[in-house]
């Protein structure tokens, strides 16, 4: 089965007209993106959008034999005009199937969200599924006999959508991930592709043909990855979209809880709100022991707060005590969490501060935290496949 896709961008395009925000500005030239439609084996057209004859054409394709064409969300804006020859455009009721004459046989899913997603299977058998802008599926509790060949959706905007499928038991290790319906609210390429590449997803320009249910090595996914960065950085924020795509991820909260701090208590609720409910939230830093076994995804926030915590039981703060020991007991428990870092089978995302930019503390102990800190982020990034720095909200790839 072929599929071309005549756009991969949001409703109204990208750039968006008239629009002057800073993602619009950069989205020029072979950066731009139609409002995505989908041409599958030149039968069959999902979504109808301006200039889907010319889109096809540049793409080097025809809708001369297209046989159906369905849409899968309200379209606003002025209505687009059926070009000559194409059949009416229309949407098939939730739940219900029909046979095209070219032998595809086309299914309707219905969405958590006004629209409606499609499911496709070609006479060989290839399937795809094709999700409206904002939609996810519903009601996928029980798990499905197979995965999809190729799945296009708002990834950027319901990444929660790969999550249920994965659970579900529709999304597997080959399944081809394409994000469309791309707008202004999407980072920039670099950054697109990087985000994208964390959930085993790409996105490809309009106009790209793709082969669905052919041979495909499954995308290379980073298993250990290390965010640093400062205070405020957005790193925390950054490490979640690592894993946002995975419905059963669990966050290890190294802090701990402050007895009669509130504002303390009111960081970790919130953090707490904008993870995905099945997430599920140990609080330990016995982090060697969770790297050592099998399981979900682990998301460690952070390395710092572990190191303070150690730093503690080992008595470091005070100079006596460092000297006769401590620093050697220091040394072989962040030994042991790198071995456990490099030897774990465990997708993990890793978040730690970066420190010693600024001022030298002015006491020993603080001194000392700074240059632990810093040989144990070297130590961690060595045995990463990614390390990145987040700055401002942006994330600097260091390494992967």
């Amino acid at each position: 089965m072929e599929l071309t896709l005549l756009g991969t961008g949001a409703p109204d395009g990208l750039p968006r007209p008239d629009c002057p925000c800073a993602a619009c500005a950069l989205a020029r030239g072979s950066a731009g993106r139609a409002a995505t439609a989908l041409l599958v084996d030149d039968a069959l057209l999902l979504d109808l959008t301006p200039g889907a004859v010319f889109a096809a054409a540049r793409a080097g394709r025809s809708l001369t034999a297209v046989r159906q064409v369905l849409l899968t969300h309200p379209h606003d804006g002025p209505a687009v005009e059926l070009p000559a020859g194409l059949p009416p455009a229309g949407r098939v009721p939730d739940g219900r199937e029909l046979t095209l004459i070219s032998g595809h046989r086309v299914r309707a899913v219905p969405m958590d969200a006004p629209g409606t997603g499609y499911e496709v299977t070609s006479p060989e058998g290839a399937r795809l599924l094709y999700l409206p802008p904002g939609g996810a599926p519903a009601g996928l509790a029980e798990p499905v006999e197979q995965p999809y060949d190729l799945v296009a959706l708002d990834l950027v905007g319901r990444p929660d959508a790969v999550a249920r499928l994965r659970a579900a038991g529709a999304v597997g290790a080959a399944t081809e991930l394409i994000a469309v319906h791309l707008g202004h609210d999407a980072p920039p390429a670099p950054e697109l592709e990087r985000r994208l590449a964390a959930a085993g997803a790409r996105a490809v320009p309009d106009g790209t043909t793709l082969t669905v249910g052919g041979f495909r090595e499954p995308a290379p996914l980073p298993r250990r990855t290390l965010i640093t960065g400062g205070a405020r950085s957005g790193k925390s924020v950054e490490a979640e979209r690592r894993l946002e795509t995975y419905p059963d991820v669990v966050y290890v909260a190294t802090g701990g809880g402050r007895d009669g701090d509130a504002e303390w208590a009111a960081r970790v609720g919130l953090h707490r709100e904008r993870r995905p409910a099945s997430w599920r939230t140990e609080e330990t830093c016995a982090l060697t022991e969770l790297l050592a076994a099998d399981g979900p995804p682990l998301l460690i926030d952070c390395l710092s707060l572990w190191l303070t915590h150690l730093m503690d039981r080992v008595g470091a703060w005070d100079d006596a005590i460092w000297a006769e020991g401590g620093e050697r007991a220091l040394r072989a428990r962040t030994a042991e969490l790198v071995a456990a870092v490099r030897g774990t089978r465990r997708t993990v995302v890793m978040v730690t501060n970066e420190t010693g930019s600024g001022v030298v503390p002015a006491t020993a102990s603080g001194r000392r935290f700074r240059d632990e800190l810093g040989r144990l982020n070297a130590a961690v990034a060595g045995e990463c496949e990614q390390v990145l720095l987040v700055v401002a909200g942006q994330a600097v790839p260091l390494r992967g």
